[in-house]
């Protein structure tokens, strides 16, 4: 009785898998034939595409003596309707007369008549697919039918409004260039291409997502980026299964290397300059239509407190920036927690005059100092939300106000320290440094003042060995996440926590950890001769 259910099941499933097939058929890899007239075609498009009041069909007649019929298929407002006035209407209707009503001219060269002569577009391929044709409607192509033949023509005719060419507010700078990745996937290939001019650039597509047939590109630099790391991940990318991709967010939490880990294992980022170097290091980058970020990878812990600017300017310069960084990644982490464990179990440690002024602030407070530190953070953390979600120019004054309303306010009302307030802010000023961060922060600073609350010292430093661990065991596409510190590796410790001089790092040892390669220098007969 059980196996008959068994069956009775499997088949129902069957029946409902053939059922959802046959809605998307058009997304199936079989081809189709295209009819061989006009009208059948044109029930067939109507079929698919009923309802939709963007679809359009347009039926045209040309020659006078030997009448040809012709169908143009696209979508309304994902195409330019003056390119096709221009380059498709006009020569069919004008001057294809003469041409078609010659004698010498049949059925059968009049697939290449029109590829050759008629049709200006500059993109044009002859598909024999009608599925494919249907798929090329949906993207933003016109398809062009002729009567009495199974073939037709992809003529690109894309020119949906697009976001222009601005400077990303997610990574501003002081020195480098103004501009950013928009949603148009087109736009970015072009402008990672004017950074590398070089033909060892590659770029693959692969369509995501049945519903959606998301189009998305890797990006790599042939002969610099790891085979191994590019055939990882074209096959993670085929392995997602999914309704619909609408952002590189979507594909991130499909590859990464440990989805349950708080810490990140593919980079992001909207400035084309960083992404091309990160490709010039042997990094991929992957590029979804629809977004203006792009992930890269593998990712490194090390990259977290890098930035693109810091190759732009005096040694120096970027050298205490990027001390400055790791400073402010210890303080923000560990501030509070530092604070609670003193109070708590080591107040033998600071000076005697301010553990008195320190015992004066925190009369009549009702609550212990834990309490405090994990009151405050979430209030900072509700201001941050409300700041960001809210319209810029208000959210701006919202975390202003909020902030000095707020604090001025637990304060007289004797719930915090001012202490704690002082703690709170240098905590919160040290966290913008490391943007990067920003989502796993708040987890290290309560697990820290837990075990601060706990065991003092020995609790902060029990969590950070475990995190130090937890961070050390990770890959990134068979890529060790602390490289080059863990295992240790000289030659890539020239970019990382300091960075050496350009000229220095002409033969870069990066930290991946597969091959050199030569990120200012991208010849690759020149480097070998260098050797």
């Amino acid at each position: 009785m059980f196996r008959k259910l068994k069956h009775i099941f499997k088949y129902i499933k069957l029946d409902k898998e053939k059922l959802r097939k046959d809605k998307i058929n058009i997304s199936e890899n079989i081809n189709q034939q295209i009819p061989n007239h006009i009208d059948n075609i044109e029930f067939k498009l109507k079929e698919i595409f009923q309802d939709s009041n963007d679809f359009i069909i347009r039926k045209i007649t040309t020659g006078n003596q030997f009448k040809t019929r012709i169908l143009i298929a696209y979508i309304d407002g994902l195409i330019d309707k003056q390119l096709i006035d221009d380059n498709i209407l006009k020569p069919l209707l004008l001057e294809s007369q003469k041409v078609i009503d010659d004698e010498s001219i049949s059925k059968r060269n009049i697939i290449e008549l029109f590829e050759e002569t008629l049709i200006t577009a500059s993109e044009i391929k002859k598909v024999d697919d009608f599925n494919r044709t249907i798929k090329a409607i949906l993207s933003g192509d016109t398809v062009i039918f002729i009567d009495g033949t199974e073939s037709s023509f992809v003529v690109s005719m894309r020119g949906w409004e697009a976001r222009a060419i601005s400077e990303p507010n997610t990574e501003s700078v002081i020195r480098g260039p103004r501009e950013g990745f928009v949603e148009t996937l087109r736009t970015n290939t072009s402008m990672i291409r004017r950074k590398i001019k070089n033909p060892n650039l590659k770029f693959e597509s692969i369509e995501l997502g049945e519903q959606t047939r998301t189009e998305a590109c890797i990006c790599y630099l042939k002969g610099i980026a790891d085979d191994n790391i590019i055939r990882d991940l074209k096959k993670r990318l085929s392995c997602i299964k999914s309704d619909g991709i609408l952002e590189s967010g979507y594909i991130e939490q499909f590859i990464e290397d440990a989805p349950f880990s708080p810490f990140p294992t593919i980079g992001v980022s909207e400035r084309p300059d960083k992404v091309a170097g990160k490709i010039l290091e042997g990094r991929i980058a992957i590029l979804c239509d629809g977004t203006p970020f792009v992930l890269t990878v593998p990712y490194l812990f090390i990259e977290s407190l890098q930035s693109n600017e810091d190759y732009y300017s005096r040694t120096l310069y970027s050298s205490f920036n990027r001390l400055l960084r790791f400073v402010s990644l210890i303080i923000t982490t560990m501030l509070p927690a530092l604070y609670v464990a003193i109070l708590n179990f080591h107040t033998e440690v600071i000076p005697v005059k301010l553990v008195f002024s320190i015992l004066n602030s925190n009369e009549g407070i009702p609550f212990e100092p834990v309490w405090e530190a994990i009151f405050m953070l979430i209030i900072f953390e509700l201001i941050r939300e409300a700041g960001v979600r809210m319209p810029k120019p208000i959210g701006q004054t919202v975390s202003i106000v909020g902030a000095l309303v707020i604090g001025q306010a637990v304060v007289e009302a004797g719930l915090v320290s001012d202490i704690m307030i002082i703690i709170v802010a240098l905590t919160a000023i040290s966290g913008f440094i490391v943007p990067s961060l920003s989502e796993i922060l708040p987890f290290i600073r309560l697990a820290l003042i837990i075990g601060a609350n706990i065991l003092g010292y020995m609790g902060i430093v029990l969590i950070v060995v475990i995190v130090i661990l937890h961070i050390s065991s990770l890959r990134s596409f068979g890529v060790p996440y602390m490289s080059p510190f863990a295992p240790f590796r000289s030659k890539g410790m020239k970019d990382t926590l300091i960075r050496m001089p350009l000229w220095t790092m002409f033969r870069k040892t990066e930290s991946l950890s597969w091959k050199y390669s030569g990120r200012y220098s991208i010849n690759k007969n020149f480097n070998e001769k260098e050797e």
